[in-house]
């Protein structure tokens, strides 16, 4: 009787546990409330998302699909009050810049602070909500059964790769010069999408490209300008309610300030097609798919 030899796990299936152990790092402190483990947890979370259905074996089977849904419910309960924490420190900023004291600046500092620390109780209770343990579970089970060869990775990530790079294109074309917050905020996703699938074939060709790096510009250029106008739309709806209620020099210093911060969206929206995003994106997917490149040309 001959013994049969083990089969090798896939190359791919180390940088599958290891994405999954990311996640499972920053989980406990996450929980508990601490503001930098949930950041690196809903980072981690995110490049779960991407990875799961181009290093899994089944990326559309039960187990898979779940652990993609509990995943994507994380880093949507865990950014309800990430907003507010960066829009707190944007108008601390701007009175440091400004040097401006009043009352009713105090006073809209108060509420926002408020509205921040309010929000991160209903996240905490969020997060207490999740399926954790399932979570677990399901990802246990997919580490167990391994990645995918390396061929299937790679044209899994290609063919991604140039969906989202045609989608983004489109996007952009779509808008033109004009600003959208909404749809600025969607390209914004697009591009981390994006860059989060480069990462996977750098990993999985064992080499770091110039890619992640374009496309994170992007994304963080989107994500700057993001940060500034829901602090804008905040200060707006602040406004209103302060009129409501009689309280007109604090609407007037909260429209004021809603303005300061418009202007700020206008000067990063200008700053971004400076920038000519579309050369950005097609120079990260000559990278990102050479042979393609090669073609065009």
């Amino acid at each position: 009787m001959t013994r049969s030899t083990p089969s090798r796990p896939a190359p791919s299936t180390p940088l599958l546990r290891e994405r999954c152990k990311r996640l499972s790092q920053h989980l406990p402190k996450a929980l508990a409330g601490d503001p930098d483990a949930i950041h690196d947890m809903r980072v981690a979370a995110r490049r779960l998302r991407v990875a799961l259905p181009l290093l899994a074996q089944k990326p559309k089977g039960r187990r898979a699909r779940q652990a993609l849904k509990i995943v994507r419910e994380l880093t949507r309960t865990a950014g309800s009050s990430r907003d507010l924490d960066v829009g707190l420190a944007l108008y601390d900023e701007r009175r440091l810049q400004t040097g401006t004291r009043t009352k009713e600046l105090r006073a809209l500092r108060r509420s926002l602070a408020g509205a921040r620390q309010r929000g991160r109780e209903r996240m905490a209770e969020g997060l207490l909500d999740l399926e954790i343990a399932r979570l677990r579970r399901h990802l246990a089970a997919i580490q167990k059964r391994g990645g995918e060869p390396a061929f299937t990775v790679f044209a899994r990530a290609r063919r991604s790769a140039q969906t989202q790079h045609e989608a983004i294109l489109e996007a952009l074309a779509t808008l033109g010069s004009s600003f959208d917050a909404e749809a600025l905020h969607r390209i914004r996703t697009q591009c981390r999408t994006l860059r989060y699938t480069a990462e996977v074939l750098d990993a999985a060709r064992g080499q770091e490209s110039r890619a992640p790096r374009l496309l994170r510009e992007l994304q963080e250029s989107l994500g700057q300008l993001h940060d500034v106008h829901v602090l804008a739309a905040w200060l707006q709806h602040s406004a209103e309610r302060a009129q409501v209620q009689g309280r007109s020099a604090q609407a007037t210093a909260a429209r004021r300030e809603c303005r300061a911060f418009l202007e700020q969206c206008r000067a990063l929206h200008g700053a971004f097609l400076a920038s000519d995003p579309r050369r950005i994106l097609n120079e990260a997917l000559a990278i990102i798919l050479p042979s393609r490149a090669a073609a065009r040309a």
